[in-house]
């Protein structure tokens, strides 16, 4: 069974999913590839964990880096768990780029290079946002490129983070 909690944010609605104990899901409404609710479906329940993932945002959206991490089930392969692990590490307020989160993966899974539209996909399909940042990962140039929550968003979080984005 999984359990969801609605809250709001300066950038609208968010949903949270958990399994009971952890963090499984963010998603801002209207973002891209939100998972399908399971076979059993999905019961709104005040969780633990759910309380304190809305501390987390409420420091985040006060400007603050939230000195937390709520615990986190990533449920995925290999891969893409090695991908949002990479993101977690990008501190607050600085941005990378996929290559170079392609060449950490690759990295850490023993392989002489990936592809960073592979790497794009899987950040694209990062089922906790904000939390794990995919935000602060931009193209090449230093554009701002892809994020399932939508650009606008993207660039609002970017500028909170004051990192020099507009």
């Amino acid at each position: 069974m999984e359990y969801t909690h609605r809250c709001d944010s300066p950038l609208g609605g968010i949903t949270l999913v958990s399994d009971g104990e952890a963090l499984t899901g963010l998603w801002f409404d209207g973002q891209k590839h939100v998972p399908a609710a399971p076979q059993g479906g999905r019961e709104e329940k005040e969780l633990p964990v759910f309380a304190q993932t809305e501390r987390w945002l409420d420091a985040y959206f006060a400007g603050a880096r939230p000195d937390f991490t709520p615990l986190l089930h990533l449920r995925a392969s290999a891969f893409r768990v090695a991908v949002w692990e990479a993101l977690l590490a990008i501190p607050y307020g600085r941005t990378t780029t996929y290559g170079a989160i392609a060449d950490t993966v690759a990295a850490r899974l023993g392989l002489p290079r990936m592809s960073a539209r592979a790497v794009g996909g899987a950040i694209g399909r990062n089922p906790i946002a904000l939390v794990i940042p995919c935000h602060r990962v931009v193209g090449a140039d230093g554009s701002l490129t892809g994020y399932a929550g939508g650009i606008e968003r993207k660039r609002s979080l970017l500028t909170l983070e004051q990192t020099g984005m507009k």
